[in-house]
């Protein structure tokens, strides 16, 4: 089979490092559209991959005859319905995680796939392929530390985009923690209720550092931290607790002081040092599983339904007063 013709929608940080990653690193495809509504943008991120074409329709872009594949990193508003259109289209399509804004919207993304009558949808929950975390779920799976009993997982950002509100910080940053947690636990979460710090003084309006607790099937706990605006880099971290020990991502055995100012304790800008493996094996497996027909192990439409299910029921507990809200998954 000839390379697979991606196209990918979405210009900016996250779909163009999608372009570089596809053009530089991926074996097997070749990227030959960039849609984004600037069409310069689009233009600017093509300008670096020959025989690419840049557009300001991302219809256009799913219904070409010369893209075999889509990769959607365009604004989460947009994700249902581009997702949809390359369903009907007949083409794999990567989306970006979230799958929706909301359960409701995932729903008919997943309805309209089954009428599909095969998988077209993956979905872009990179930490499934992240060394760090792989090696983590193993470990969990192998009972090295016993049953899990605990686990903190923490997700900082020097600073929120702009337009950012309390909600879309569970939405687009914590819904991450929503799919890694049940996938490294192996067992969904039921339960949920959401807490907020003081003010920290920023003038974003939110209400930032926000703190999660979910409980899982299997009785463990989760706190989740997202912090947008801590300033002094991008940190991810995550450890569990298990009957017979802990493991985690990082255990530095000496105090770090982190401060808005000074990165030279190795803490990057943005999540693209920290995740550049991680988004590169994803794609490849996409790719891969395009090619071969097989399964592949990115996350499913379903599993964007159940992440947004929990991001759902967070905000619930948000808006009433931090009160433990039951996870409720829609029935497709």
């Amino acid at each position: 089979m000839s390379a697979v013709r991606i196209g990918v929608v979405g210009a900016g940080n996250m779909g163009a490092d999608h372009v570089n990653t596809v053009h530089r690193h991926v074996s097997g495809a070749v990227v030959t559209m960039v849609a984004d509504l600037e069409v310069e943008r689009a233009a600017g991120v093509t300008a670096a991959v020959p025989g690419a074409r840049a557009t300001g329709d991302p219809f256009a872009l799913i219904g070409d005859r010369e893209v075999d594949a889509v990769v959607i990193a365009s604004h989460d508003a947009t994700h249902a319905d581009l997702t949809v259109a390359a369903v009907r289209a007949g083409k794999p399509v990567l989306c970006e995680k979230p799958l929706a804004p909301t359960a409701a919207e995932c729903v008919r993304v997943v309805r309209e796939e089954r009428v599909a009558g095969r998988r077209l949808i993956s979905l872009g929950f990179m930490r499934r392929f992240d060394p760090g975390y792989r090696e983590l779920k193993d470990t969990i799976a192998s009972g090295a530390c016993g049953a899990p009993l605990l686990s903190h997982c923490v997700s900082r950002g020097v600073s929120s985009a702009p337009g950012a509100t309390d909600e879309l910080s569970i939405t687009g940053s914590a819904v991450h923690e929503f799919d890694t947690v049940p996938w490294l636990l192996g067992s969904p979460v039921e339960e949920v209720s959401w807490h907020a710090a003081r003010s920290t003084g920023t003038a974003t309006g939110l209400r930032d550092p926000q703190l999660m607790l979910l409980r899982t099937a299997d009785g463990a706990l989760t706190t989740v931290e997202v912090f947008l605006n801590a300033g002094y880099g991008y940190d991810i971290r995550c450890e569990v607790v298990g009957e017979r020990g802990t493991l985690a991502l990082a255990h530095p055995a000496r105090v770090v002081a982190d401060s808005a100012g000074a990165r030279s304790f190795g803490h990057p800008a943005d999540w693209r040092p920290r995740f550049a493996d991680a988004y590169r094996l994803e794609l490849q497996a996409w790719v891969d599983a395009i090619v071969s027909g097989d399964p592949s192990e990115l996350a499913t439409a379903q599993d964007g339904l159940v992440a947004s299910a929990v991001a759902e029921a967070v905000i619930t507990s948000m808006k009433d007063g931090g009160r433990r809200v039951a996870v409720q998954v829609p029935e497709v």
